[in-house]
């Protein structure tokens, strides 16, 4: 059976934040500080935009945060703004100088930590908090920056002990504080963290496995840019020994991240600009991360498929795929929709996405275009042999932009996680059957 929907009706379907790389492509974020809280993962990012009338067009222009949650197993919900630039008591106005911040909970309370360029002129960037009974705010504002503290990207870590500690700094020192129990006050003075490699750093972030303290941070080498680098200590205050890197450089321009554990898995959360094609606009990603047996990090290549299990009723963007063969993808950008399609499907080209929860499912959802061709795609189970889970006849829709929404029966019942595989097959003499955008599973 096949169902048609409008086109027109797609634009509120397809502009959801999903969990395949990038996580968000309604907007510009950055800078992704992830925690669990209370079981739910959230993220505090920064965000990015074009600079307005007056402003340089290739400085960074941030102007503020907002948050987002993980729903489901793949959809990220955007949970709504947390501070504009000109809401900070003590900030400059209109400065767009909002860079990463962080969130962390302490005894039931939830802080917010953010640096921002101080009206008195006292420093490059200050660091302010905020305090809320939850994870998702509102936060009351301290009236002033936390004295004593001078740098960008706060980064947060409260120990088994609840000892709380505020790691920051950029250009080519680093530092750590202990707080005071307020988290509002420092209880000695800064230290700075010795034995890491020559050369700029930012993008402090501790975490702590099995025992070890890790130290992670963005590190510049000459002729590579930015890395995600690491050192480890026995203590959160150090000395720390350097471990080497987490993810090489990808491209000509920041990268910032955080890491964290989330059902089991680490996670390592950083920053690129696949949507944009530019490096002060830049979207969110994750990728899980992986340890040697004695505590070393195994390197992080970047992923198109990214993390999350997408399920019932969540948008499974297969042209973020594991593997593709004899099909390719491209940048779609329409109707307020950013991202990409799966195209160019040849006869018996396949793309796979891996880790899809079918637990529920009695249908499956395509959103597709055609232009001239007609055949069908076919699901299957794990493999482009594997068990047939539904088959698609494709029909002209009027061009390969014009887009509807198709739907097929699964043929058999299919509970638990499985990878899925779309084969295309277009009738003889079709050289392309359809484009292809997401997937669906709905009951």
């Amino acid at each position: 059976m096949k169902i048609r929907y409008p086109a027109l009706v797609l634009a509120a379907v397809a502009g959801g934040a999903m969990a395949q790389n990038p996580l968000v492509t309604h907007m510009y974020t950055a800078d992704p500080t992830a925690r669990v809280f209370n079981d739910t993962l959230y993220i505090y990012p920064s965000s990015d935009q074009v600079p307005p009338e007056g402003r340089k067009a290739n400085d960074f222009c941030m102007p503020g945060y907002r948050m987002f949650r993980l729903d489901g197993g793949a959809t990220w919900t955007d949970v709504g703004p947390v501070l504009d630039q000109n809401e900070v008591p003590w900030g400059k106005k209109n400065s767009f100088a909002m860079w990463a911040p962080d969130c962390i909970e302490k005894d039931g309370k939830y802080y917010y930590y953010f640096p921002a360029a101080p009206l008195d002129g006292s420093a490059f960037r200050r660091i302010g908090v905020g305090v809320s009974d939850s994870p998702e705010g509102p936060f009351e504002w301290e009236p002033h920056y936390i004295e004593g503290v001078k740098g960008i990207d706060p980064g947060l870590f409260v120990d088994d002990d609840n000892r709380a500690y505020l790691y920051f700094g950029g250009g080519h020192e680093l530092f750590v504080v202990p707080l005071k129990d307020n988290m509002k006050e420092i209880a000695a003075p800064p230290k700075k963290i010795e034995h890491l490699p020559t050369g700029y750093k930012e993008a402090s972030f501790m975490f702590k496995r099995n025992g070890i303290y890790y130290m992670t941070f963005a590190h510049t080498f000459p002729q590579e840019g930015y890395t995600i680098g690491y050192a480890t200590s026995d203590s959160p205050m150090g000395p720390f020994v350097y471990g080497g890197k987490i993810m090489d450089n990808i491209g000509n321009g920041t990268n910032h991240h955080s890491i964290t554990k989330y059902k089991g898995q680490w996670i390592l959360f950083y920053h690129w600009w696949d949507i944009s094609g530019f490096n002060k606009l830049r979207s969110m990603r994750a990728d899980y991360l992986q340890f040697h047996k004695d505590g070393s990090i195994l390197k992080v290549k970047p992923t198109l498929r990214g993390i999350g299990t997408p399920g019932l009723g969540e948008l499974i963007q297969v042209d973020r795929y594991n593997e593709i063969n004899g099909c390719e993808t491209a940048f779609l950008e329409k109707d307020g929709y950013r991202g990409w399609m799966v195209t160019e499907t040849k006869p018996n080209s396949h793309v796979r996405f891996d880790r899809v929860n079918f637990t529920g499912a009695k249908k499956i959802q395509a959103r597709i275009a055609c232009g001239q061709t007609f055949g069908k795609f076919e699901i299957r189970q794990n493999h482009v042999w594997g068990k047939l889970l539904a088959e698609f006849p494709v029909h002209h829709t009027g061009g390969w932009n014009r887009w509807e929404t198709i739907e097929a029966e699964i043929k058999e019942p299919i509970d638990g996680v499985h990878n899925l595989v779309v084969v295309f097959k277009p009738d003889w003499g079709g050289t392309k059957l359809v484009n292809l955008d997401w997937l669906k599973l709905t009951e």
